[in-house]
């Protein structure tokens, strides 16, 4: 039976539905879909993206208010670090029950090694629904270059690996096959009903290189519902990469045709081009989810989106572009004196999703920027707002004006020598460290003279600013990745032998070199956090 859940008005009408309750390899109302959060795992493969477990913790944390269903934290083999913040995640929140029974599955990821398995179980079993999500892959490219290793020799190990995490007594158990999507039918289809015989409770069909259309991976589901032994008995499960930037659109076109799990990350982040964005995919259901996909819905509490994209978006540092859907800086933003008229006559004229859905807070300004594009109506609505009564000539002298003056543009800029820094810095220990450079620019400088210090060989990726006016104040976001000089390759290390991946900070302050200095330091500090787990793996 569904588990009662109540309804607070404030939050999305969507959350009048019941959360089913949780049965690994089966979901009673079949409408619903499950959202697999891999921000923590797959999210962090992104370059520059690495975290802290203390930042994944606060991340997981977030996405039980958003209220995922399976959340996957990390790939507990890949560094003593992953392990450690895996198993924090299953001991706080993979505990946290809350008054409806509610609580996400802690899912480690793995390959299908004993080793990897064994580690992830470890992490994950604290948790009061831990599952064990192994992989391998399936295509005849990955299988013949990668793995080296025959069809019936990829069966054998799939089939051995399931029975293995049973053995350690997980009843919870994805195989996901990797490269699904250039996998030969035939073969896929045998290797599902192995696993699913062997005890797999949930199949992952991975589109790992995003290169289907969602039509073309709307048909494979379908083909797999009608081809694999034991099918019925398991949750489809897909996960797409956005390398055509279709990762939501075949996300959906899979929930459509069949899938009832779906793997996203919080603003599309992850290798590459990055995975189906969570909250894409979330707003689609709850827009069109009844109307155009056959009533199916999420119990994500929507209200909790903007949130979570801002803290995602800080902690990985991975910014995100203005006109991102729903979470951007410009999503429910108007400049164009038509839409601008538009929205102050009634706001359904250009939004089909209030802000307030995502967690928006509304001002009588949201929603209008003026510019060179701006209409009159429009600035009168804002010269009304800062308490000016004007009339009709009087709105259309200062309109003219104000055009005029939006037509300009302004650029300063200067060639004054070298500059000089000086840079305390405290260690954990408490002692204290001085060094003075000199460097083009105040930043350069700064730099320079806290490489003097930390003595870390490193290399500066990408640095860059953005300001946020607010009132009287204007707050600067600096954002920086960095690598160590001796490689600047950037790949997640999965093994010792693997490149060295890069690191990123970023920090708000009203100093622009202040701020500066403060992301540096927290992309060094991760560096230098991630080179001593390395060593100790």
């Amino acid at each position: 039976m569904p588990t009662k859940t109540s309804t607070p008005s404030s939050q999305s009408p969507k959350l009048s539905h019941l959360r089913p309750q949780y049965i690994p390899n089966h979901i009673p109302d079949s409408s619903y879909v499950r959202i697999l959060d891999t921000t923590l795992r797959d999210g962090e493969q992104s370059p520059g993206a690495t975290m802290t477990a203390k930042e994944k913790l606060d991340i997981a944390r977030q996405l039980v208010k958003l209220g995922v269903d399976i959340i996957q934290p990390g790939f507990p083999s890949a560094s003593n670090s992953d392990f450690m913040a895996v198993k924090m995640i299953a001991q706080e929140v993979g505990n946290a029950v809350d008054d409806d029974g509610y609580v996400p599955v802690i899912a480690g990821f793995c390959r299908c090694v004993e080793k990897d398995i064994s580690t992830a179980w470890e992490a994950v079993k604290y948790a009061k629904r831990p599952r064990l999500c192994t992989s391998i892959a399936t295509s005849p490219i990955h299988m013949e270059h990668k793995l080296r290793k025959s069809k019936d020799q990829v069966i054998q190990i799939a089939r051995d690996m399931v029975k293995f995490a049973r053995s350690l007594g997980c009843n919870d158990i994805q195989f996901g096959a990797e490269d699904a999507t250039r996998s030969d039918r035939e073969f896929l289809y045998e290797i599902l009903g192995v696993v699913i015989e062997a005890g797999a409770t949930t199949v992952n069909i991975a589109d790992t290189v995003g290169i289907v259309m969602p039509l073309e991976l709307g048909k494979l589901i379908v083909d797999i519902k009608d081809n694999t032994p034991g099918i019925a008995n398991v949750i489809i499960s897909t996960h797409c990469h956005n390398d055509l930037g279709l990762a939501t659109a075949n996300t959906i076109e899979g929930a459509r045709t069949g899938a009832r799990q779906l793997e996203v990350t919080i603003n599309g982040i992850g290798e590459r081009a990055g995975n189906a964005s969570l909250e894409e995919v979330v707003m689609a259901l709850a827009s069109k989810g009844d109307h155009a996909l056959n009533g199916l819905y999420t119990r994500i509490n929507t209200r909790h989106i903007l949130e979570t994209s801002k803290m995602v978006e800080e902690y990985s540092g991975m910014h995100l572009q203005p006109h991102k859907p729903l979470v951007g800086a410009n999503a429910f933003v108007h400049a164009s004196g038509i839409h601008q008229d538009g929205m102050l006559k009634h706001k359904g004229t250009y939004e089909t999703i209030s802000p307030e859905e995502i967690g928006h807070k509304r001002t009588t300004r949201i929603g209008i920027v003026l510019g060179k594009l701006s209409g009159s109506q429009a600035l009168r609505k804002r010269l009304e707002e800062l308490g000016y009564d004007l009339k009709e000539d009087e709105v259309d002298s200062v309109f003219w004006q104000f055009k005029a003056m939006a037509e300009k543009k302004k650029v300063t800029c200067g060639t004054i020598g070298l500059s000089t820094a000086t840079v305390k810095l405290v260690n954990i220990d408490g002692s204290t460290h001085v060094a003075c450079s000199i460097g083009i620019g105040a930043v350069d400088s700064t730099y320079k003279a806290i490489n003097l210090i930390v003595k870390e060989p490193t290399k500066l990726l990408d640095y860059s600013l953005n300001s946020v006016t607010e009132g009287i104040g204007v707050n600067v976001t600096a954002r920086v990745v960095i690598c160590r000089e001796n490689n600047h390759t950037s790949t997640y290390a999965f093994t010792e032998d693997a490149n060295y991946p890069t690191f990123s900070g970023i920090a708000a302050e009203m100093d622009v070199v202040v701020s500066t200095v403060k992301a540096y330091l927290v992309a060094l500090n991760k560096l230098l956090r991630w080179k001593e787990s390395f060593r100790c793996a």
